[in-house]
């Protein structure tokens, strides 16, 4: 399961994910960013209450990083050492702002 939470304010949208996101919930997260991303110049995903992360999902980080190349700037945070750990092996810490 997971739960999407979204606040925007001048521009700068944050998305706050909890729970796992893979394979069953990435579509979710997709359709969320889906067409929201157009004016926004700064992109936050809080991963604080992310539990966990497969391939589906750092697809969808991976496509929509590309999108905010061309429009502003992604940055996502307060991921656990969990989520950190991925990110490393999968090269992911190197194509992402990681705060």
């Amino acid at each position: 399961m997971l739960n999407i939470n979204q606040s925007k304010t001048n521009g700068e949208l944050t998305i706050s994910l909890e729970g796992r996101l893979d394979t069953t919930t990435a579509p979710q997260l997709e359709d969320t960013i889906s067409g929201k991303i157009d004016d926004v110049k700064k992109l936050v995903f809080d991963l604080a209450k992310l539990e966990y992360i497969s391939s589906a999902g750092l697809r969808v980080l991976l496509s929509t990083q590309k999108v905010m190349n061309k429009q502003g700037d992604m940055v996502v945070k307060n991921s656990s050492e969990e989520i950190l750990e991925i990110f490393e092996v999968t090269g992911f810490s190197d194509i992402l702002t990681i705060q």
